[in-house]
């Protein structure tokens, strides 16, 4: 983690500015009058140049920025969310440190009426043929209307279950996918846990789907599912996404309340018993990456941990995110290797997700993020071998405002390296 340098003093705003947590509200129930940009550091800048920059986006996050990419390293690009108060001072301050950038979104909430625009039609179009579109985002509501129907019209292969209530009490849904026989060696797929991440309910749905299609025509499909059970949660953090519709679309926290303090939410993400507190988590009730104020606090996480340690025979372990498209795995939280790093690495990289990119798309495979607390970690910790997280489409230009257009090819050339893991699992049983 970068510390402020000697001497350093955060540019003030040219134009006084609320932080940027109330500006969310204001953006909740203002739309045109809250314009963002995102600024995009090149990663050629001079690390000498470039680590008073991540320093003070550090630093002060919570006033100036909002993190879509976070600083990890002055070679490594960042993504900042910038309130337009605020702009100027953040341009100040980069062109006076020679440090470049280029914008990727001039205004985010144009893409945001745009993606409503695209919904309401989408949402036309299915009442009209009674079709469910895999190719459009949706709302919580359709997206457990679909549970439903889908689990009730497989029932052969696909069951509903529930394993807890979110902090707002919504039910917090698994799909398992099994083809009989009692605690089966199984694989914990999870999309959603960041709310703003769209594009990962959109790929769990596409891929939810894509286990019963092609269950008994994939040979690969069909001798894991006739060996492992699939758990998958579509929607891991209900009360944020919902909000992500109804009031702030760039929400990523859950819903629950933070006594003594105004700021609601924990980041479900940073809220597991693995390294909790640590490095790449916040205190600060306010930030995006608060931990909570104890391991397993919310209930959406531990419905989960309740849930896997109860069967005690989970094998594997996705988790679903995005963006940056990368593939990773433990450790996050330390510069140690596992002791199964070679092959978790292997694994990876036999992904066709890695070896078959579509043109102009790179990816990268590696330990976790520099970040404490997270979910495969402590599945890791908890002695599920193969963990893995996915961070989905793209490496910035849309960010977290994926256009639906790349719902199906993400969805696409994510199935692959799913079947791989799994399949890598299955066949080394432990």
């Amino acid at each position: 983690m970068w510390s402020m340098p000697e001497g350093f003093t955060p540019p003030s705003p040219s134009i006084p500015c609320s932080p940027l947590l109330p500006l969310l509200v204001l953006f909740s129930t203002h739309y045109s009058l809250t314009v963002w940009c995102l600024v995009k550091s090149t990663g050629s800048a001079k690390a000498s140049s470039a680590l008073p920059l991540h320093a003070w986006l550090t630093a002060t996050k919570q006033k100036f920025v909002d993190f879509w990419r976070s600083p990890l390293s002055p070679n490594l690009p960042v993504d900042v969310r910038v309130p337009s108060c605020n702009l100027q001072a953040v341009k100040a301050y980069l062109k006076s440190h020679g440090i470049p950038y280029s914008v990727m979104i001039d205004d985010v909430q144009v893409l945001i009426d745009k993606e409503r625009e695209a919904m309401a039609a989408s949402r036309r179009l299915e009442r009209s043929s009674s079709t469910f579109s895999f190719s459009s985002y949706h709302t919580i509501e359709e997206i457990y209307d679909w549970i439903d129907n889908f689990a009730s019209e497989n029932s052969n292969l696909v069951s509903k279950i529930q394993i807890g209530q979110s902090y707002e009490q919504r039910p917090l849904l698994v799909l398992k996918f099994s083809t009989g026989g009692s605690n089966r060696s199984a694989v914990w797929i999870d999309t959603g846990i960041h709310s703003r991440e769209w594009i990962t309910h959109a790929t769990g749905l596409w891929t939810a789907n894509q286990i019963v299609s092609e269950y008994g025509k994939d040979p690969v499909l069909t001798s894991i599912l006739d060996t492992l059970d699939i758990f998958l949660e579509i929607v891991t953090n209900p009360d944020g996404f919902a909000y992500t519709h109804s009031e702030d679309r760039m929400w990523r926290k859950t819903r629950s309340i933070n006594p003594g303090s105004s700021c609601s939410g924990v980041d479900a993400n940073r809220n597991w018993d693995s390294n909790f507190g640590g490095t790449g988590s916040s205190d600060d009730a306010c930030s995006d990456d608060y931990h909570g104020p104890s391991p397993h606090s919310e209930v959406e996480v531990k419905s989960i941990v309740d849930f896997v340690l109860g069967h005690g025979n989970i094998k594997a372990w996705i988790s679903i995110h995005s963006f940056s498209q990368l593939l990773m795995f433990p450790y996050g939280y330390k510069l140690e290797l596992t002791p199964d790093h070679q092959e978790l690495v292997s694994a990876a990289a036999q992904s066709p997700h890695l070896l078959a990119e579509p043109p102009g798309l790179k990816k990268a495979v590696g330990t976790g993020s520099w970040a404490s607390g997270t979910s495969i970690d402590w599945a890791y910790d908890n002695g599920i071998k193969y963990s893995f997280t996915f961070e989905l489409r793209d490496t910035g230009e849309h960010g977290f405002m994926l256009p639906a257009s790349e719902i199906i090819p993400t969805a696409e050339e994510t199935w692959p390296a799913l079947l791989t893991i799994i399949d890598h699992a299955r066949h080394h049983p432990y």
